[in-house]
């Protein structure tokens, strides 16, 4: 997860919008008023689509995860919406972003500790 996501209003232009995610090497910013997410913005939209304010561009069905979620849950989210990136809300409020990426390196950190485990109950067991 990725705290302190950067974000952007649904009054900005979408042109700093599409800055910020060049800037920041992301596909993809929440849009939040008042500290909630209200919609996300993605780049690769049309010259046309992307002339106005991010309000007009924004998707506003927008899937959340807790920060308490587990790994598993939280692909069963991306999963089911066809989605790459889920913003972490805790207590209606954006406190971090998590992309698929971040599962993968999150799922082979937990089978190199099981494994690490195993090995150290097998060596415990022997003695």
């Amino acid at each position: 997860m990725t705290a302190h996501a950067e974000a952007c209003s649904a009054q900005d232009s979408f042109q700093s919008a599409a800055d910020k995610m060049s800037s920041l090497g992301v596909g993809a910013l929440p849009v939040v008023q008042n500290g909630q997410v209200v919609g996300m913005v993605v780049r690769g939209l049309s010259h046309n689509e992307a002339a106005g304010t991010i309000q007009g561009v924004m998707s506003y069905h927008v899937v959340t995860v807790s920060p308490v979620a587990s790994v598993e849950e939280a692909a069963a989210l991306m999963s089911q919406n066809q989605g790459r990136r889920l913003p972490v809300v805790e207590n209606g409020n954006l406190v971090g972003m998590l992309a698929l990426g971040d599962l993968a390196v999150q799922q082979q950190s937990d089978q190199k500790a099981g494994a690490a485990l195993s090995e150290i109950s097998e060596k415990d067991h022997l003695h």
